[in-house]
């Protein structure tokens, strides 16, 4: 079910480098750049018609023929009241540890005296409008609305509007408990779109919904691709590719957990990837042993589970000793990370590319999905070796504020004036010495 990778003996000493080493690594076939051409005329589209060109592709893509995109205030007060009170429960534990993590991420502002007189203060100010992206094709994710909206609002967003596809199922509306998890977070502006309709609307604004100045959520190849598309003209927090787990394990590791977490991520997509990493055979074997009857006593075998385990982004990774195996996690750069060794709060200080790691046999994946208090908007495809998951800061921009006196800028500005002439900028140095009837003060 699942392919095998064999880098013990001579293999990673032939790799030094993080990136040669990730070449051998599994990832699944993601090309962004192909989808591109397809989601262009598509963004194009929406930015001439409007409401009109939502309504037509809702049509076409979700089988819905809508009279207005904007989900009504009390379908949601509607889809709240009709909420099964566990699942209601669940997901106000959710916010509630969401939002107690996300608050002591919030900045404040911060003045630096660097001369007298002289001052720079950081201050830090929200992006003004977001919109956000909850996926609605193969599952539901109210999770992924909370996980947007508690770091935005957090962070002082005032305008947040939410996006998700219609479905054909609930008359055109978004699923339900997406509807009721908005009403939770008290945000009323939703829309009935999605893939890349959903960012073109917001990057550009329609009658009904005014332009955002940033969108963020996971989403498919689609949204990945309006992301690429609008990058420049709006912010957007990542472009998501399809979910990831890593699991590095020693023979300390319970085989049966190793499996079932392995096949939680399996179950999001056909091209998730579940990769294993273990300087132990008998762990390796149990495995995948234990992959068969656990996966032929879940949901979604044949049309998910089954494809992704047995893709080229899935396999089981065999390394000499745990040392070689952190350099081979650290290489691949996974979205989650689980540590399953003996020392696994000790590996997971030295685990520098991750979008988040859990520790030991008691944090699965799960967990940070739901109710960990971290965020699952994280970065995919590797790209954990530069970019971070979604947080406050991602809602945050920092202004510097700079307050000089004439003495202090005096004192400086004969350095300035260098620089100025150095760098063949004659007319900076002008500005300087404007200020001082042309003659530059001697400074220190």
């Amino acid at each position: 079910m699942i392919s095998r990778i064999d880098l013990r003996g001579e293999a990673l000493t032939e790799f030094p480098s993080g990136s040669a080493l990730r070449d051998l690594l599994p990832r699944a076939d993601f090309d962004v750049a192909a989808a591109l051409d397809k989601v262009r005329p598509i963004c194009e589209d929406v930015h001439h018609r409007g409401d009109a060109a939502l309504i037509e592709y809702a049509e076409r893509f979700d089988g819905v023929r809508l009279t207005s995109v904007r989900v009504p205030a009390e379908a949601l007060t509607e889809a709240l009241e009709q909420l099964d009170p566990a699942v209601r429960a669940a997901l106000e534990e959710s916010i509630r540890r969401a939002r107690a993590v996300h608050r002591e991420q919030r900045r404040s502002t911060h003045t630096t005296q660097v001369v007298p007189g002289g001052t720079v203060t950081e201050k830090w100010v929200p992006v003004e409008r977001v919109g956000l992206y909850a996926p609605g094709g193969r599952s539901v994710y109210p999770s992924s609305v909370i996980m947007n909206v508690v770091p935005a609002q957090e962070a002082g967003v005032g305008s947040i509007a939410l996006a998700s596809p219609a479905q054909a199922e609930f008359d055109g509306l978004p699923h339900p408990t997406i509807l009721a998890a908005c009403a939770l977070l008290g945000v009323d502006e939703v829309y009935a779109a999605g893939g890349a309709t959903a960012v073109a609307m917001f990057a550009y604004g329609t009658e009904s919904c005014p332009p955002a100045n940033m969108v963020t959520g996971p989403g498919n190849i689609w949204v990945a691709a309006a992301k690429r598309y609008f990058t420049g003209v709006i912010g957007i927090d990542a472009e998501a590719g399809p979910t990831e787990i890593a699991v590095l394990a020693d023979d300390t590791a319970d085989p049966a957990h190793v499996a079932s977490d392995l096949i939680s991520q399996a179950e999001h997509d056909p091209l998730a990837a579940a990769v294993l990493v273990t300087d132990s055979v008998t762990l390796a074997d149990a495995v995948a042993k234990e992959l068969e009857p656990q996966v032929a006593a879940t949901k979604h075998i044949e049309d998910r589970i089954r494809p992704a385990l047995a893709g080229r982004q899935s396999a089981i990774v065999l390394v000499d000793g745990v040392e070689e195996g952190l350099k081979v996690v650290n290489a691949y750069g996974a979205e989650h990370l689980e540590i399953q060794t003996a020392d696994a709060a000790a590996l997971a200080e030295r685990v520098v590319n991750a979008g988040a790691v859990f520790v030991g046999p008691w944090a699965p994946v799960s967990l940070g999905d739901y109710a960990a208090g971290s965020n699952h908007v994280l970065p995919t495809g590797g790209c954990a070796c530069h970019s971070s998951g979604l947080s406050v800061q991602s809602f945050l921009r920092g202004i510097h504020i700079v307050d000089y006196t004439k003495d202090a800028l005096a004192d400086v500005a004969h350095h300035v004036v260098t620089l100025a002439e150095a760098e063949d900028l004659p007319a900076h140095g002008a500005a300087i010495k404007a200020r001082f009837g042309w003659k530059v003060p001697e400074g220190k």
